[in-house]
């Protein structure tokens, strides 16, 4: 029978070591040593009493009866995850292996009075929190084939109607004899989301909010929406985060469920930026921001399309390979959208540099003002990409503003005091730097004059220009000067409006 539900759950009383359990198919296992507890139920290594052998291929969980999510793990292996369905999964979409722990079998034994649930599983080797709690953060290969290994196993549970609830570090296994492999346990927390067939109705519940592990649960858990398979994707993609990062937005404020669901749901309405903000310095994390974006797009009972969400993670499809947890280079750069993304600020890069060489080539060149009037459109068409250059090129041009800046004020000054500026020799040198800098970098009207000024400059503007040079006779190159400026963007302007 279901366990009486609303109770609180107790760990058991330990079992003795040596006792023999007999399973619902007759089978007897002999109880090894109790190695570990969670927070409903022991864990032991178990043996075949027919075929003893000294190290252990087996565990068995165990719970007091009336427990829940032992009852409901129970209930997952039976319907869901029989070896049979999955040898069938694994043939017909050709994987290596799937991550669910083997299912050998369950039962009831009596212990001091008490009733017993226990389950026979295939035995794991040891969970990603230890080696986190060690090694700290993973490296960006290590956490992208984590998350492409999660969705085959996610796939697979959610196809067979149920979603797990609760991935986290601790519930990640890797193999005992095969530590490349890594296996998605405890499904104590798993939740039939559409029983034959039907997807369960969305229905917000403040009585059943902030369920799972508060870290990273999803925001329909928060809400106490039943959970779906969108849930299962956000919560994977929160640990993705945790293990690339080390932290995780909200880690200060766990004990405030409140606080914690605002941070989540501030995080996914500002994606991708509020993700690329957060990883480390020199990495960059393009691929988990996107697929946060799949996945927070997703509708309530929509079935995720798994084969994109993979490729997001692996775009050129690269054969998996042993899992690395090493510290050297954690945030080493692998293939992957963010080295396009590199190569593309990088020629970016290449593009600014060729206008602004383009620019200083026709300065003092009238004839080449329709080339400058080309060369502005292509500015103008970079300002989207500018915004993706890397830090470095940022602080370059942050000098080349302040230079440009200084530039400026000499200028203004010449225009003061002619004779004592060192820049009236070259009007033309202001012409090609202000084009330079207007569209990519857009400085303060107060400060500096735009572009958008002089094309909009009348023939009485250029009229009372000439004429206020004509009254400074004291600097004549600075009067060629501004006559030689001005005719130039008349030039530009018949151009423009040709």
């Amino acid at each position: 029978m279901p366990p009486r539900k609303n109770e609180r759950y107790k760990l058991p009383v330990p079992l003795p070591e040596g006792k023999v359990l007999d399973d619902m198919e007759g089978k007897e296992w002999v109880l090894g040593k109790m190695i570990g507890s969670g927070g409903f139920g022991l864990i032991y290594l178990a043996f075949p009493a027919n075929k003893p052998d000294k190290d252990a291929k087996h565990v068995i969980k165990v719970e007091y009866q009336e427990n829940g999510p032992l009852f409901s793990e129970l209930k997952f292996y039976q319907r869901a995850a029989k070896k049979e369905y999955m040898d069938r999964w694994i043939k017909l979409k050709q994987l290596d292996y799937l991550g669910i722990p083997l299912f050998y079998g369950f039962g009831i034994t009596e212990f001091k009075g008490r009733s017993y649930r226990f389950m026979v599983i295939e035995r794991l080797g040891i969970d990603l929190q230890k080696i986190s709690d060690q090694n700290g953060t993973f490296k960006k290969s290590t956490v992208l084939q984590l998350g492409i290994r999660m969705l085959d196993i996610l796939e697979y549970i959610h196809e067979n109607e149920y979603v797990h609830g609760d991935i986290k570090a601790a519930n990640l296994l890797l193999g005992y004899k095969n530590p490349n492999r890594v296996y998605l346990a405890d499904y104590g927390l798993s939740y039939r989301y559409c029983p034959n067939g039907n997807h369960k109705l969305y229905q917000e519940n403040p009585r059943k909010g902030h369920n799972g592990t508060i870290e990273f649960t999803s925001l329909d858990a928060h809400k106490g929406v039943a959970l779906s398979r969108r849930s299962d994707l956000e919560i994977l993609g929160y640990c993705l985060l945790r293990w690339f990062c080390g932290k995780l937005p909200w880690e200060r404020n766990l004990k405030d469920p409140i606080a914690v669901q605002t941070a989540k749901t501030n995080l996914l309405d500002e994606l991708p930026d509020s993700v690329l903000k957060w990883t480390p310095s020199g990495s960059s994390c393009y691929e988990i921001a996107e697929y946060l974006m799949c996945a927070h797009n997703l509708a309530y009972d929509e079935k995720p399309d798994y084969q994109k969400l993979k490729t997001i993670l692996n775009p050129d499809g690269i054969t998996l390979g042993p899992l690395d947890f090493s510290t050297k280079e954690k945030h080493e750069n692998v293939h992957t959208p963010s080295n396009q993304k590199a190569a593309l600020l990088k020629a970016t890069t290449k593009q600014v540099n060729h206008i602004q060489n383009r620019l200083t080539e026709i300065k003092g060149n009238s004839e080449s003002s329709t080339e400058t009037y080309t060369t502005r459109r292509n500015v103008e068409s970079e300002e989207k990409l500018i915004g993706l250059l890397n830090n470095e090129t940022a602080q370059e041009n942050t000098r080349r503003r302040q230079q440009f800046s200084q530039f400026q004020e000499c200028f203004n000054e010449a225009k003061r005091s002619p004779q004592k500026s060192s820049c009236t020799q070259f009007p033309n040198s202001f012409y090609g730097t202000q084009q330079e800098f207007t569209s990519p970098y857009r400085l303060k009207k107060s400060r500096i004059p735009s572009w958008d000024t002089y094309t909009s400059t009348t023939a009485l503007e250029v009229s009372d220009l000439e004429s206020s040079t004509r009254e400074k006779t004291r600097a004549d190159v600075y009067y060629y000067g501004i006559i030689f400026l001005c005719l130039l963007l008349l030039v530009y302007l018949a151009l423009h409006f040709l």
